[in-house]
Formats: structure tokens, sequence, C-alpha cells
């Protein structure tokens, strides 16, 4: 029986400049940073969750991913056309200009919703994240 979620995979642009926006914008932390030979392997997690991790990877040709399909991939996640996951805060005002002044770029502002209050931000390989403060 399956227990839990312990990673998943993000597709980025830049391993580089997804770190620093994770870590310095999001306040995230690193939970593995490896190189093995030309692969990188760089995960990080919210503090509050550390057993989960967020993989940052490369979006690059390798393995059954090629050149061609990387690049149409690159451009459906900078089209926004995936949502990568959801988020949730205590407190969507506060930290919406948290982030906000950190330079994360969202959609709009916290609207009410049904099931509490969203706001939309994406990352600068332009993954799509929905932060949300339950009802």
């Amino acid at each position: 029986m399956i227990q839990r979620l312990a990673a998943t995979t993000l597709f980025v642009n830049d391993q580089d400049e997804a770190l620093d926006f994770y870590v310095n914008k999001l306040g995230f932390e690193v939970r593995m940073d490896q190189t093995m030979g030309s692969f990188r392997w760089l995960t990080v997690s919210p503090k509050a969750q550390p057993d989960m991790q967020i993989i940052l990877m490369k979006l690059a040709a390798y393995g059954h991913m090629d050149a061609e399909r990387a690049e149409a991939l690159r451009e459906l996640i900078r089209k926004g056309i995936s949502a990568a996951g959801v988020f949730e805060t205590a407190d969507l005002q506060k930290t919406y200009e948290e982030l906000t002044a950190k330079g994360v770029e969202f959609a709009s502002p916290p609207q009410r919703k049904p099931y509490g209050a969203e706001a939309v931000f994406k990352d600068p390989s332009g993954n799509r994240f929905s932060l949300n403060e339950r009802k």
C-alpha cells in the first residue's frame, strides 16, 4: 500500500536560478544538491515539510527526453499551460505581500474562492503555482 508521496519533479530551465528562487524568495530549504558527472540532483522543500522533496530537474535532452520534446515541454511551461501544484499558507495576504516584495510574480492579488483564498504565482521557468489559504 502506498503511504505518501516523497518527491515530485519540477522541470526548470536553469537549476541555479531555480535554487535562488525557491530558497531565497520562497524560503524553502535545500534537501540535496549533488552532482554525478554532468547530472545534478537538486531537491528543495518548504521548511515545515522536510519529508516532501521537489526535484528541480534541468529541462534538457536526456534519456527518453530528446531535444525536440524538451523544447516542446519548455514552451508549454513558459505559456502557463500546466499548473505545477498548490502551496498552502495560514495568512495569504501577508505571504502575498512578503513574496511580492521579494519579486515573486503573481497573476493577480489574492481572491476569495469557495474553498478559501488563492493567489497564483510563477517561478522563473514559468511553472505556475496556486498559493492557498483554506477556509
